[in-house]
């Protein structure tokens, strides 16, 4: 997977041409979120909304084999995904994309502290994994585990 549009364009065709399957990434870009001015949603404004169609168009003409367009408001994520050949796969876009991801930590609830607006939480696991690592630590601590029933022994 590879994040970028325009500018990754010619790494992408060449990645391609090389057998090498690629997936592109359009619109809120999290490894390089911190040059971007953080997580927010994009394609907010006409440049924005235009950069970003041309980048999923470049990506897809360099032969991607998918896009992920993420956190990009509804309307554009749906305009790509009619604009494009390339199946489309969106967490925060649109469900007219042709596919759908979440971040396993997002959908399950192990994280409290903060929840993107695009995020539908399934399940709410972060305070039975806390409770999970103490009772573990507390048990390595106290020396109950590994008990002989954990460990291997001779034939």
């Amino acid at each position: 997977k590879i994040e970028g549009g325009e500018e990754m364009a010619e790494t992408v065709r060449f990645l391609v041409d090389r057998g090498i399957p690629v997936m592109g990434h359009v619109g809120l870009k999290p490894q390089s979120v911190n040059m971007s001015g953080g997580y927010r949603s994009q394609g907010r404004d006409e440049v924005g909304a235009k950069q970003i169609m041309a980048d999923a168009k470049a990506i897809s003409d360099a032969g991607a084999f998918a896009i992920v367009i993420e956190a990009v408001i509804e309307k554009l994520a749906r305009d790509i995904t009619e604009a494009i050949p390339t199946v489309t796969i969106g967490i925060g876009g649109s469900p007219a994309c042709d596919g759908q991801v979440l971040v396993t930590e997002d959908a399950i609830g192990m994280f409290a502290d903060f929840t993107p607006k695009f995020v539908k939480r399934f399940a709410e696991v972060g305070d039975q994994i806390g409770n999970a690592a103490a009772d573990y630590a507390a048990q390595v601590k106290d020396r109950s585990f590994p008990a002989p029933e954990h460990c291997y022994g001779k034939k």
